[in-house]
Formats: C-alpha cells, structure tokens, sequence
C-alpha cells in the first residue's frame, strides 16, 4: 500500500471523523515544527504526512480509493481544476498543510494564517500544494521566523508535584504508578476531563529534588500549548537512618564499659540485611566508625554506594557507689 495513512493518524481502519479529528489535533500540535525547533527538519516530515494523512481520509472519496486501492490509487485521480498535480502524477494535490490546521485552531497558534484566509502565508513556494509541493526546491521548508511577524503560542510554566519517597524506596529502587485527572481538547474543540496512569521507575541513589518530567501532560486550553507535568522526589524521614549525600548516617547509644571495653554493633540495612560490627576502638568523644560501600548507592556510578557512618554517643553512669569507684581507680590506674 505504500504510505499506511492509519498507522501515521494512529487510528484503526474503522476509524469515524471524530477519531480522525481527535488525532490530528493531538498529532498535529504535537509534531508542528514551530513547537520542534530542535528537530525541525524530522517534525516538518512529520507534520507534512499527519496532513496529508487527515486530507484523504476525512474524505470519502479519497478513502474509499485508498482503501480498496492504496496510495497509487489516489495518484490516478483527475487533476482538481487546471492547477498543478503538487508533485503527484495524475492530479492528487494534498491540501495546504496550515490550511488544515488553521481550521482546527482558528488563526493557527502558532500565528500564521488568519480566520477565514483561503490561503497560509507559510511554505509557499513555485510548485503549489502542501508546503509547496513534494519534492519542490530546497526551500520547502520556510523557518516560522523569516519575515512572518509568527508568535509562538505560549506555553505555561511546567506543573510541579512532590513525590514523597522511603529512604528503602531510594535504597533499592522502586516504580510509582501515579493515577492523574486533567483537562484535554476533544476532536470538537470542547474541554473535558481524562484520566491517566504515569509510571515513575525511581533509580537507587536518587536525591531528593530529582525532577521527572512528562512533557505536555498538564491541562491543555485551546490556543496554549499544555504543560509539562514535573514530579520532584522528596524523602520520608526515617527512624533509624538519616542521608547525608551519599553517606548513611545512625546514632549508637553505649554504656561507658561498652565504650571503654569494646562492643558489637548489630544493624538492619535498608535492604534487610543484617550487618553485625566489631568496635575495638575507645569510643572517646566525638568518635565515628566509617564502613565504606554501605552508604546509599550512587545513581551516577553504578555499583558504588557511599559510606556508612555510625556516631556514638556514651551513655555515662549517675552514680557510682564508693566500691565502684574504687574499682575503677585500680583499674584504670587512677
């Protein structure tokens, strides 16, 4: 069949004009090389099939010779008029690419063309038809800068929401499915509401003030383009364990014999493991024991993790009796 125009609409074969309306809008403001100007050249080709696509099978006719025919079905039409065939042999001459999307979007958001103007300023050259015919000199394409006066429809501030994380959550990953409402633009112009499941894959390591971001899922108003949708990872506190960059921090409590004679640490890792620590040292004032590669993992250096820092604090005795102190005078050598 050559150009499979359904699969470019991403509509199925019994598609009715309300689907067909309701993807080229959506496809449309999407691939509209004003909102690619990274990628213009890939949108323009885009946007061009999208068009093309909708002007033949929002016609019955031209449908029904696609259908049973395929693309060189419709190349067999008779010419419209006297004009040129727009590039195709025997007279299928696509309407204007901005014609088309100027009748769904009033004056074009993207400022070109004007209510009720049989023509668009824009992609005019010698050979007629849309963006001025298929295959028609090296300037097809005109930037939606030259000359044209063209305003950009504007596009509202990204919509930002906190995505609360555990500490286990960031340790080891996690993916989120995150249910949102917002408002779209059906195939007639009308505001209604739409419900959607977004799936967050939440990377070991990730700090809090990540942003994810889903380009164009926010509310969407006619003549504006819709925003982006941002979450931004915040973290749960913890009972047991606080982060410091890429370092886990725990408090240690001991008794000041622990401290001077020597303990064992048993702690739960955030991945459930069970890690049981010798202390040798004398924990004196300020002391802290650093376990390396049992920190939080480091999202940009896969398989390293950060350090493990246990601080202690010694719990010292409210009395002694007088044999106590004694004792401790003989043995500490007072």
């Amino acid at each position: 069949m050559g150009v499979d125009y359904y699969n470019i609409l991403e509509v199925n074969r019994n598609a009715t004009d309300d689907d067909l309306k309701k993807s080229y809008r959506k496809l449309a403001m999407k691939w509209h090389p004003d909102k690619n100007p990274n990628n213009k050249k890939e949108a323009e080709a885009k946007f061009k099939q999208i068009s093309e696509g909708y002007d033949v099978l929002s016609d019955p006719h031209k449908r029904q010779i696609y259908d049973q025919y395929g693309e060189e079905g419709l190349k067999d039409l008779p010419p419209p008029g006297s004009s040129g065939n727009g590039g195709f042999p025997n007279g299928f001459n696509p309407r204007n690419a901005e014609d088309i999307f100027a009748e769904f979007f009033g004056s074009s958001p993207f400022g070109f063309g004007s209510a009720g103007a049989g023509k668009s300023r824009r992609f005019q050259s010698d050979g007629g038809g849309m963006f001025g015919g298929f295959g028609g000199g090296e300037n097809i394409f005109r930037t939606y800068s030259e000359g044209t006066g063209a305003s950009v429809p504007k596009k509202p501030p990204p919509v930002e929401s906190k995505l609360p994380c555990s500490l286990e959550e960031l340790y080891s990953g996690s993916t989120r499915k995150m249910k949102i409402s917002r408002t779209v633009v059906d195939a007639n112009g009308r505001l209604e509401p739409e419900t959607e499941i977004l799936t967050i894959d939440v990377k070991p390591g990730w700090k809090k003030g990540t942003k994810i971001t889903f380009p164009d899922k926010g509310n969407e108003q006619l003549n504006q383009l819709p925003a982006d949708l941002v979450f931004v990872i915040d973290e749960k506190p913890h009972n047991f364990y606080k982060r410091d960059g890429n370092d886990l921090i725990v408090n240690h409590r001991v008794s000041l014999a622990e401290a001077l004679a020597g303990t064992t640490v048993n702690l739960t890792t955030l991945d459930g493991r069970n890690l049981s620590i010798p202390v040798t040292d004398i924990v004196s004032p300020g002391y802290e024991l650093v376990i390396a590669m049992e920190g939080m993992p480091i999202a940009k250096e896969p398989g390293n993790r950060g350090d493990l820092r246990i601080q202690f604090e010694v719990k010292f005795p409210t009395r002694l009796t007088q044999e106590q102190k004694s004792g401790l005078r003989r043995a500490l050598g007072g």
